[in-house]
């Protein structure tokens, strides 16, 4: 059985650069890179003021949605930054959303 794509070639028109991190560092102490890829995205930002006790803080989180299964090397995508809109962000959390057989329909990053 054929399952329906939820994020349509048509919206993925946001181009992003994705560098995501294995465990562990370099001799040099930096991250240790397990995939750097150019692609398209379907990208959603939203902004929030923060209340603290010092001041007043806008906290900005976005999500970018890929077709498919951006890296099927990498069981997890948790630890990286992905560069949109000339703004970089660090990935917060990954998720691969799976089809009743098993198939990757599409990936989804949390960005901050």
């Amino acid at each position: 059985m054929k399952y329906p794509c939820l994020v349509l070639k048509s919206v993925c028109t946001t181009p992003i650069t994705i560098t995501v991190y294995q465990e562990g560092l370099s001799e040099d102490g930096e991250p240790l890179k397990a995939l750097e890829i150019n692609a398209l995205c379907n990208y959603q930002d939203k902004a929030k003021t923060v209340l603290t006790a010092d001041k007043q803080l806008v906290q900005i989180t976005a999500q970018a949605y890929f077709i498919g299964d951006i890296a099927p090397e990498l069981s997890t995508l948790s630890n990286g930054e992905v560069i949109v809109n000339g703004v970089k962000r660090k990935i917060y959390q990954g998720e691969k959303a799976r089809n009743p057989d098993g198939t990757i329909n599409y990936t989804r990053l949390d960005l901050i």
